[in-house]
């Protein structure tokens, strides 16, 4: 114990600012679910000039800090050519820049795909692959969901069945 006053108040500054950053940088993740959810879960989405309705039971959603989301949900896509629906299986919107899978995505609203070896395969509304990444599988997932966002260190990982990928907030952004 440090018995001066004064190196006992530079102790204290000391470990503000050592804590600070931590502070700044570790935002709080917060799952949204019922009516949370239901507020921030649009009913369909707009994919290569064709809108699928989404459901409630298929969604996700977490909330980074006090302001910045994350949404994700699978899409019907009945509708659609055997070819979309072949590589796009949902949405992800995000308000803020995020990391998937280690690799940077702006705030937008992107469909995306998983496929059987898991990757995790981002569009544009276009149809335009945007980002391929590596996921891993989960094998002690007893009885998956079809859709899942569970919290992990910091960020999230975004399930299709056994199949994730991680996503993280980009800081100050």
């Amino acid at each position: 114990m440090v018995s001066n006053p004064a190196c006992r108040g530079g102790f204290l500054v000391l470990c503000l600012l050592l804590t600070m950053p931590a502070l700044f940088s570790g935002e709080d993740v917060l799952m949204l679910e019922g009516d949370s959810l239901a507020q921030v879960l649009p009913n369909s989405f707009f994919f290569e000039g064709r809108s699928g309705p989404t459901q409630l039971r298929n969604a996700a959603a977490v909330r980074f800090g006090a302001k910045h989301h994350v949404i994700a949900a699978l899409v019907d896509t009945a509708g659609y050519s055997s070819d979309i629906r072949a590589k796009y299986e949902g949405f992800l919107i995000t308000d803020a820049k995020i990391s998937v899978g280690g690799q940077d995505l702006p705030a937008g609203a992107y469909g995306f795909g998983f496929t059987k070896d898991s990757k995790f395969n981002i569009f544009d509304v276009g149809g335009n692959l945007l980002r391929s990444v590596t996921g891993a599988k989960d094998s002690a997932t007893r009885t998956p969901r079809p859709l899942s966002l569970l919290k992990d260190n910091g960020g999230v990982r975004l399930y299709r069945g056994r199949s994730y990928v991680v996503v993280t907030p980009k800081q100050g952004d």
